[in-house]
């Protein structure tokens, strides 16, 4: 067996992976990074890139479909499957590419090709032939679809979003179970592509949302356009042949038998910690597995591993995922001088349409009584409407005491836009007065989140 020796190793070269060596290695030359499956970051082959992608298809056949109130009147709208779905793949590879671009440019000294399992804290076996000495470990193994026992039995005919993306054309009907912001993006993608699609989800929730009124919003406009329950009742899911039926009660109260091509679970996503023997470790693992870690350090316990990305649970998103490998890195290569860092404000989208966003501190989270809410109606919000996508609600959130802006949760047209203006006021600490004071040109999307703010000044008088 081969014997090598690192000041940091990385296990895992996804978006959190590459930032954490990048990061150690500019302190040291003496650092590995360590994978066992193929390059490319989830991000680029099953994720982010590829979802917008599906989208961006399934936005331009509703765009088409949608001439007529404007007096534009368009030839039938065929959809193409195959056409869609080869330059999904297309595209994908060609951010997949860059990917594997910059990974080429790393030297082969500094990688390692294998699955990586701990000894102890300071020593790591990779595949069948190498044991490597480590004085500090990244863990920034990524995350993976969860599918629950309930659908047990029904093989191929499951799929999760990581697979959908390798479809070479699109299914007739697909059941999406889930409507977090996978299960609402690519359900919401495939209707408008033509598929037939039913969206079931439990216990209420809808792509994260907190706010009550805002949840009853997004529920209003996404029923509008296609099948959701947020809460379904499901008597049993059957494999027959190479479709599934699913027999469930509707919106309505009635029995319902349908049948689908596939079932798309999207009901959430783990930690990808399996096989990397963490019970070795001296690590303090929480209910889940995960190993508890500083979030403003990304240490574990006192220990010289760190954390970061989609294993840790936190914030599976590409920034967070990011920010927290270049935190881990570093304080991975200066260890045992670990320095504390500040974290982004929250910011959470979900690219539906209307898309959904949420910001700082959510609703939920927030103490009753010590703040107040400003809204603002995007049925009549003059360019929304001009538009002729004007639904949904935006609403934000400010300290009762001294007015300061504590997050906003919003589903509403350019809400990735309006999100991105309130989490940089957040992490700014900017107040309502502040924000009223800034211009907005007239007509756009952020008068609506002017209209917010005038509502939440007025109630703090």
């Amino acid at each position: 067996m081969k014997q090598m020796e690192a000041d940091v190793v990385v296990i895992g070269a996804g978006t959190a992976g590459l930032a954490a060596f990048s990061a150690a290695r500019k302190r040291t030359d003496r650092v590995l990074l360590v994978e066992g499956g193929p390059y490319g970051t989830m991000c680029a082959r099953v994720g982010c890139m590829p979802s917008k992608l599906l989208i961006a298809a399934a936005n331009a056949a509703h765009s088409a479909r949608s001439t007529a109130p404007f007096g534009v009147t368009t030839d039938v709208v065929r959809v193409d499957g195959r056409a869609v779905m080869a330059r999904v793949k297309r595209e994908r590879d060609h951010f997949v590419d860059g990917v594997l671009k910059d990974m080429a440019e790393i030297p082969d000294a500094l990688k390692l090709h294998g699955w990586a399992r701990f000894e102890d804290d300071h020593h790591l076996l990779v595949g069948d032939d190498h044991r490597v000495t480590a004085r500090a470990v990244v863990i920034a193994t990524g995350g993976k679809a969860s599918v629950p026992d309930m659908f047990d039995g029904l093989g191929d005919r499951v799929v999760v979003s990581d697979e959908i993306f390798d479809w070479d054309t699109l299914p007739r009907r697909v059941a999406v179970f889930g409507p977090g912001n996978i299960g609402l993006e690519l359900g919401q993608a495939l209707h408008r592509l033509d598929v037939t699609i039913r969206i079931f989800g439990k216990g209420g929730v809808l792509a994260g949302i907190g706010d009550p009124a805002v949840k009853r919003a997004a529920s209003d406009a996404f029923q509008d356009e296609f099948y959701l329950d947020t809460d379904a009742a499901i008597d049993s899911l059957t494999r027959d042949g190479d479709e599934v039926e699913i027999t469930f009660t509707d919106l309505d109260g009635k029995r319902c038998v349908e049948r689908f091509d596939y079932v798309l679970v999207a009901t959430g996503r783990g930690p990808n910690l399996e096989g990397l023997a963490l019970a070795r470790t001296t690590l303090h693992l929480d209910e889940k597995g995960v190993p508890k870690s500083n979030a403003h350090t990304k240490q574990c316990g006192d220990s010289s591993i760190f954390i970061a990305g989609d294993c840790d649970a936190s914030a599976p998103v590409l920034h967070e995922a990011a920010a927290e490998g270049s935190i881990a890195g570093g304080n991975a290569a200066r260890f045992p001088d670990v320095q504390a860092h500040d974290r982004f404000a929250m910011l959470a989208m979900t690219f539906s349409s209307p898309q959904v966003a949420i910001v700082g501190t959510p609703f939920d989270k927030l103490a009753a009584g010590a703040f107040v809410t400003g809204e603002v109606d995007f049925s009549d919000q003059g360019r929304a409407r001009i538009m002729l996508e004007n639904k949904g609600m935006l609403r934000v959130y400010a300290d009762r005491s001294n007015g300061k802006l504590l997050g906003a949760e919003m589903v509403c047209p350019g809400a990735e836009h309006l999100a991105h203006m309130l989490a940089w006021s957040v992490q700014q600490s900017l107040t309502l007065d502040d924000l009223r004071a800034l211009p907005f040109y007239h007509p756009t999307l952020q008068e609506g989140l002017r209209t917010a703010l005038r509502d939440a000044a007025a109630k703090l008088g």
